[in-house]
């Protein structure tokens, strides 16, 4: 296959994770209105640094589009004109998205630049679909997958709007999150079609077996830490981010789920590592998988006992989506032996 395409593919999928992580920034510290209105952020393209961008004023041309914060509710301006020494209503019309109306300027930047990163992996991937092209005839599941990514990322781009307009409803948090891990498959299944390096892989009917249930387990424990993620937020929105202490108080019964879940998930796969390495299958990942798993557990355990340590909790979430992104392709590297085996 083509090595340009394959580097962008590649580029793509990095670009994908960027996003991912500045998500994870992003509610690690509480940006996720940074920017009350989707696309643009209080109506600009490049957002305000200073809260008097976004403050009625005398004598002030304001944009048709523009917002602004008035009476503590969010106000777009119906056409460009120019204020006069009073707020007059009838050039103003209220936002009716959601009824957040704050500016911080550090949330409003770390939200943008997490656009930022969204916008680059969707062009990314455009790029990506619009090459694909030229592989029709020759394996026509690399531009149906590429152009299916490209449908994923405009869905992805409207998950986020939702996310916005319910003001960071968890449900859909959760949502936004898994169809994030969609589209890094699909990028993966992509970049492992057009591989043409001849992997020494022999084919074993438990590991793929067990290489599937390892994957689906990985996605059942990301869908409960969103969960437990989501009984995090609501601590901070009580006792605020300076509590971290208080942040894990009372858990529900799913945080201990989820936390001794993490043992099956963790057995599950040195069992993997060790039935590869004794027969000698070649799927070297594996050892990439047991790392992050460590990685992982540690920062779990940071999260619990040590009062969420800085970084803490976007390097649980990314790790997470790493280790599946991992899983899923020694899941394929599994499969492709059975498939020579059959038509051979």
């Amino acid at each position: 296959m083509d090595i340009t395409f394959r580097k962008i593919a590649k580029i793509s999928l990095v670009l994908v994770y960027l996003v991912i992580v500045a998500g994870a920034v992003v509610r690690m510290t509480g940006s996720g209105m940074g920017c009350p209105d989707w696309p643009k952020c209080f109506g600009y393209y490049i957002p305000p640094t200073d809260v008097t961008e976004i403050k009625w004023q005398a004598d002030r041309t304001f944009e048709k589009g523009q917002v602004i914060i008035w009476n503590e509710t969010l106000q777009v301006s119906k056409e460009t004109f120019t204020t006069t020494n009073s707020f007059n209503e009838e050039n103003w019309e209220m936002y009716t998205k959601h009824d957040y109306a704050e500016f911080n300027p550090w949330h409003t930047w770390i939200e943008y630049i997490n656009r930022l990163f969204g916008a680059l992996a969707g062009l990314a991937t455009l790029l990506l679909a619009i090459i694909s092209l030229k592989f029709w005839k020759k394996k026509k599941r690399i531009p149906i997958l590429s152009w299916l990514v490209v449908v994923g990322m405009v869905f992805q781009a409207w998950l986020g709007a939702t996310v916005v307009y319910s003001v960071l409803e968890p449900a859909k948090i959760t949502i936004h999150m898994l169809m994030a891990l969609v589209i890094v498959a699909m990028l993966l299944y992509i970049i492992y079609l057009a591989n043409k390096e001849n992997k020494r892989i022999r084919y074993d009917r438990t590991v793929l077996h067990f290489s599937l249930i390892a994957l689906v387990l990985t996605l059942v424990q990301i869908g409960m830490g969103t969960q437990v993620r989501q009984f995090v937020d609501e601590q901070i929105d009580i006792f605020g981010y300076d509590a971290k202490s208080l942040w894990l108080q009372n858990p529900e019964v799913l945080f201990y789920i989820h936390r001794s879940f993490s043992i099956i998930v963790l057995l599950i796969n040195v069992y993997l590592v060790y039935r590869i390495t004794k027969l000698n299958l070649g799927h070297f990942k594996i050892y990439w998988v047991l790392f992050l798993l460590v990685v992982e557990v540690i920062t779990g355990i940071a999260m619990n006992y040590l009062d969420f340590p800085f970084a803490s909790q976007p390097l649980h979430l990314v790790l997470a989506s790493i280790l599946f992104g991992v899983q899923f392709y020694i899941l394929l590297d599994a499969l492709k032996p059975r498939k020579n085996i059959k038509t051979s």
